[in-house]
């Protein structure tokens, strides 16, 4: 069983990826299948090589135009990498021809999914989000079986080849502890924890608002916050500033986690977050309380209507950027440490809304179209 794996690049489409090819080597090894193979095609970025090299799947990168929404000298120079892309595609995917393809979405998938239907390989998609991107609407049309992870996404696609699953989770971040944070990050055991995180990309007003009211929040809980690599070094300026030496040792500063991703989720008595998919996927995984702050720039709202899901089901709070002020800011962080009945409230309608099997159950859909 050949798989093509396809997505745009971002931790946000290859988490995922790698969470449902976890699940189709177990499946395959259970049932005595001949060992899968596996082929990435599409951009080249840091994310994707280190995840599949340390999967040891290999990769096949093409160039991919990106569709800003937005003025930029870049979408004049991207405009003429889709067609490179196409013929690069064409040719690896002749070479190795795989049994199915497997799209993420994302601008690097295009290609590949186009390219699967030209040459009549069955095509399974995945949208993450509440409302799907322009490449999973239009990828939507020649594919064969599109997965989605929120109810309102299935408006969006033929009901006759849509199927709600939910969001796939690297198994890996459902093991963290709280004890191993503790050493890990520094933590003081009478003090809560809140965790911040924009994602693998970092968020810049999350990043202000933390800066801005950081020596407030210091009083009353400890911090771990993960700012993004591109913003680690103004942040951590701007901190070094405003910060003493004792209120420092209360604030944990990182560009991104990686294995300590696990342990700063189970630390965490309350998240702030974005509202990616992915992240959301984990928080109701985990069962955490959280207040989500919603990307306003997100293309079609998807972050807002993602977090839109989470708070009718009573399993976060959400606050819009264009709110997003000290004084409710903090308001709102001391309000929800201080009412623990409020926030088991909370983590037990987030729960409700996990999905803990979706890997297992898209590995079965791929799966099931090749035979």
């Amino acid at each position: 069983m050949r798989i093509l794996l396809t997505g745009g690049g971002t931790g946000g489409h290859i988490f995922p990826i790698l969470a449902i090819v976890s699940q189709i080597k177990k499946i395959s090894e259970g049932r005595g299948f001949k060992e899968p193979e596996f082929l990435f095609i599409g951009p080249k970025t840091k994310s994707t090589l280190e995840s599949f090299k340390n999967l040891g799947i290999p990769c096949r990168f093409i160039l991919a135009g990106k569709i800003r929404r937005y003025w930029s000298a870049k979408n004049f120079l991207d405009f003429f990498k889709f067609p490179i892309g196409l013929v690069q595609g064409l040719w690896w995917i002749f070479i190795w021809m795989p049994d199915i393809a497997f799209g993420k979405g994302g601008y690097g998938s295009v290609a590949s999914v186009l390219i699967s239907w030209i040459y009549r390989i069955p095509i399974i998609l995945h949208e993450s989000d509440a409302v799907p991107g322009l490449v999973n609407r239009i990828s939507g049309i020649f594919a064969n079986r599109i997965i989605v992870s929120f109810p309102k996404a299935k408006d969006y696609f033929s009901s006759k080849k849509t199927i709600l699953i939910g969001n796939p989770v690297r198994s890996g971040i459902l093991n963290g502890s709280r004890e191993l944070a503790g050493q890990k990050f520094r933590l003081k055991p009478d003090l809560p924890v809140l965790f911040i995180t924009g994602g693998s990309q970092g968020a810049q007003r999350l990043n202000e608002i933390i800066i801005e009211t950081l020596p407030e929040l210091l009083k009353r809980c400890q911090i771990i916050h993960q700012c993004g690599t591109n913003n680690y070094q103004w942040v951590k300026k701007e901190t070094d500033l405003s910060l003493n030496e004792s209120e420092k040792q209360y604030y944990h500063l990182y560009p991104f986690l990686k294995d300590e991703m696990k342990d700063a989720y189970a630390a965490a008595d309350l998240i702030i977050s974005r509202c990616g998919a992915n992240t959301l996927a984990e928080i109701a995984a985990l069962g955490k309380p959280s207040i989500l702050v919603p990307l306003a720039s997100a293309a079609y709202n998807h972050q807002k209507e993602n977090a839109s899901y989470f708070r009718r089901a009573g399993a976060a709070t959400v606050v819009e950027e264009e709110n997003l002020q000290p004084n409710l800011f903090t308001g709102l962080i001391f309000d929800l440490l201080g009412n623990p009945e409020q926030r088991q409230m909370m983590r037990e309608n987030a729960g409700k809304l996990a999905k803990p099997d979706a890997a297992e159950k898209i590995a079965e859909e791929i799966i099931k179209l090749v035979s």
